[in-house]
């Protein structure tokens, strides 16, 4: 099977590490057309989260080096130093970690089901950029009705354990009660949604969802009784946070240590905690070095995970079972369609020879030949045309001793065993 699945995640890298490897959302449609032109796929999808990239590929004119040759080109990073960090995953392997993926098996947050999610929009975007052939679009389908099902016949979901959820659930640590606490958002995605959700559960205070896109901002504050700013207001509303929490696709960090220790000082360096779920981070690392800051990253956030994913085992346990007895069909049906394929190039390239040999014999017919005799010159030509090429591999097969191919070809064509089938083979 010509698929292939390379990247990277929280298991294999840190995230200084993997957000050197993000896709930013306004260059992942030039990434893919750059791939698949590059010649290092003939289809290709990417996934890129905060917790992992991966590239899906279609990879039957291509090697598994050359797809990571490209990825450590397009990011500029040296291929020895990534290499490392990336795994890969051919064939089945490649369809069972997909669907481990999507069913949020192999997520940070066991069972989270925002990636499922992402997968979608990974699809889409490749099915925008045009490089979702046909191999890659029925793995993804496959994936989302398993995917599904998981989700249906298994309680993975029941419990609100993810990201967002570990970040609140820091934040009680550290303050116990939120009901006199502010909470800035940097961010307005999906993520920062539920950690807004959830910050309203513990009865924050005061919200500030600070946005690129202000109009989001605002939606999303009226929907959680927040306050929304732009980007650039950040440093005005810093010193008023307790809690910080950045989640945003910035590809450089939106604060620096200078502005916290502004804001600090006008809080009279009362503490604030910040946990930053970005990949590429929000939050300038340095910024942990100031005294009054407890500064949180997404790797920070796994002990607090796995307290909570207890309840979530014996759903993982069942969902595997669904996704082993899921790959071998998915596999089936991808290689019946590269047959399907075969069929369709067989079928044209026996319509082109018969459109020939008629357009021939019409013209024949035309300038006055016997039409007796046209025909049986057509059937005579169309007969040897047709079975030249099994012909020739079979003499060639034969050749070198090659009975393997033989059979095949007899198997092929439904050739009955004996020496009167070889003999016709050979008179053509």
């Amino acid at each position: 099977m010509p698929l292939l699945a390379i990247g990277i995640n929280h298991k294999t890298a840190p995230v200084s590490v993997r957000e050197r490897v993000a896709f930013a959302p306004e260059r992942l449609r030039q990434a893919l057309v750059d791939l698949v032109a590059a010649g290092a796929a003939r289809g290709a999808a990417i996934l890129s989260t905060c917790n992992r990239t991966e590239v899906y590929c279609d990879s039957a004119s291509a090697e598994a080096e050359q797809v990571c040759a490209w990825l450590s080109h397009w990011h500029a990073i040296p291929a020895q130093e990534l290499r490392p960090y990336l795994y890969v995953h051919p064939g089945q392997e490649a369809v069972r970690h997909m669907l481990r993926v999507a069913s949020g098996l192999d997520s940070l947050v066991l069972g989270e089901p925002q990636i499922l999610g992402q997968v979608k929009d990974a699809y889409q975007s490749a099915a925008d950029a045009g490089t979702l052939d046909g191999e890659l679009d029925r793995l993804f389908q496959h994936t989302f009705a398993v995917a599904k099902q998981v989700r249906t016949d298994t309680s993975i979901g029941a419990s609100p354990v993810s990201v967002a959820f570990a970040a609140v659930a820091l934040a009680r640590q550290i303050f116990g009660k939120l009901g006199k606490r502010t909470a800035l958002l940097l961010g307005a995605g999906e993520t920062i949604e539920l950690v807004a959700r959830h910050l309203r559960e513990q009865d924050i205070q005061r919200l500030i969802i600070a946005n690129r896109t202000l109009e989001r901002a605002h939606a999303l504050a009226a929907e959680m009784g927040g306050y929304a700013i732009g980007l650039d207001e950040i440093d005005a509303h810093l010193a008023e946070a307790d809690i910080v929490i950045g989640s945003t696709a910035s590809p450089l960090p939106l604060l620096m240590r200078p502005a916290v220790e502004r804001a600090l000082k006008s809080r009279r360096h009362r503490p604030v905690l910040m946990i930053d779920i970005a990949v590429p981070r929000d939050i300038d690392p340095a910024v942990g070095t100031l005294e009054d800051v407890y500064l949180y990253t997404v790797d920070d956030l796994q002990e607090i995970i796995q307290e909570n994913l207890r309840s979530r085992q014996a759903a993982a346990l069942q969902a595997e079972a669904i996704i082993a007895a899921q790959v071998t069909p998915c596999r089936a049906g991808l290689r019946a369609q590269q047959a399907n394929r075969s069929i369709h190039a067989l079928r044209r390239q026996s319509e082109a020879v018969r459109d020939e040999l008629l357009a021939k014999a019409a013209a024949r017919l035309a300038a006055g030949h016997d039409p007796q005799a046209v025909l049986e010159q057509f059937a005579h030509l169309l007969t040897n045309k047709l079975i030249h090429a099994p012909s020739v591999g079979l003499r060639e097969a034969g050749a070198r001793g090659d009975l393997d191919t033989v059979a095949l070809i007899g198997a092929l064509y439904r050739l009955d065993a004996g020496p009167s089938s070889s003999d016709q083979s050979s008179a053509a």
